[in-house]
Parts: C-alpha cells; structure tokens; sequence
C-alpha cells in the first residue's frame, strides 16, 4: 500500500521556515501568545469554589434568594390568571438550580419541580392564597386590584421561605434526594432562624 502525497496547499512547509528577525536594540521582543489550555481554567475554577468558606456559600445563597423572591414578586405581577403562577413556579425551579450550584448537588429539573410543589403543599395557606389571588385577576377592576396586591406579596413570602429552607437543608449535607418537605413544616411554622435570614 502507497502513501498519498498531500495537494501543496495543505502540506507542512517545513523546508521554508522564517529565519528569526534580526534583533534591533530600539525595539522590544514580541511577546509570545499566551496559551491557556481549558483544563487549567476549569480546574481553577474549581479549585476557588472548592476555597469557598461555608459562610461565604450561605450569604451568596441568601443573596440569591432574596434577589429570586423579588423576580418572584415580579412574576406574581403579571396581569393573566394561571400565566403568573406559572412564572413564579420557573423562578422558584431557576433559584433551586442556583442554590444546589453553590454546594455543589447534583440538580435535576423534574425533581426540582416535584420537590417545589410538594413543598409548596406542606404551605397549603400560602399556597392557597396566591392560587386565589391569581384567579381573582380574572374578576374586573376589584378583582385586578386585589391579585395585583396579593399574587407578589405571596408569591415573594413563599419564594423566601422555600430558598431559605433548601439553603437549611443543603447546609446540613442534604440533597434533592433525600430532601422531605413535611420535616420542614416546624421551620415554616417557627420562622426562619437568625443564622439563615
């Protein structure tokens, strides 16, 4: 079996490499390019996630849920019934995602949904009312005015307790896995402790 011959275009000039350029005294060297591989990066940023102190992770967390809960908030104030639901619903899975990132557990969406939803049914007053809140939209004038009011207020309050008591149970080592909403009820009922709002 013979070798190919490359076509000249593609073939490796080596036979007409640059002689170097001469040095001028007046002049500086170029500067080589720097090259920087991708596993370096990545292993970096690793390594200052890894450097992360556990109270630096718990104010990023807090940080982010007090930011989601005002995306929450927002969401709650759209005008359509059931649409805005909705939206609070993906702010609350998007906030999970972002929780379980910084300490580092594995994130899966449908049990991130499975998870909020059983959560937000151990808070069935809190739950209720921005269900209600949302279906009075649909009533004209007083209707609109009232769920305008009560849709981002609830939604804001559940968005809140919902972070904090993920950032609680990640703290403690949990994950999604093992995450069981009815143990959190007393967390609900008893307020937020110090250390987390």
């Amino acid at each position: 079996m013979s070798k190919k011959r490359l076509p000249k275009a593609i073939r490796p000039n080596i036979a007409h490499k640059r002689s170097p350029a001469p040095h001028h005294p007046g002049l500086s060297e170029p500067m080589p390019e720097a090259t920087v591989s991708t596993r370096r990066v990545s292993s970096v940023a690793k390594n200052d996630v890894a450097e992360i102190t556990a109270d630096e992770r718990k104010a990023r967390a807090r940080q982010l849920v007090k930011r989601f809960s005002l995306w929450a908030g927002a969401a709650g104030l759209l005008p359509v019934p059931v649409v805005d639901l909705a939206a609070v619903g993906g702010v609350q899975i998007q906030m999970l995602r972002q929780i379980s990132q910084i300490y580092n557990v594995p994130f899966s969406k449908n049990r991130g949904k499975a998870l909020i939803a059983s959560f937000a049914g151990t808070m069935i007053p809190a739950t209720t009312g921005i269900g209600m809140a949302s279906v009075i939209k649909s009533v004209p004038v007083a209707g609109t005015a009232i769920g305008a009011i009560a849709t981002p207020a609830l939604s804001v309050g559940t968005t809140y307790v919902i972070g904090m008591a993920f950032i609680e149970h990640f703290v403690s080592g949990g994950t999604l896995l093992d995450f069981e909403p009815p143990n959190y009820q007393e967390f609900i009922r008893n307020g937020i402790p110090q250390d987390l709002a």
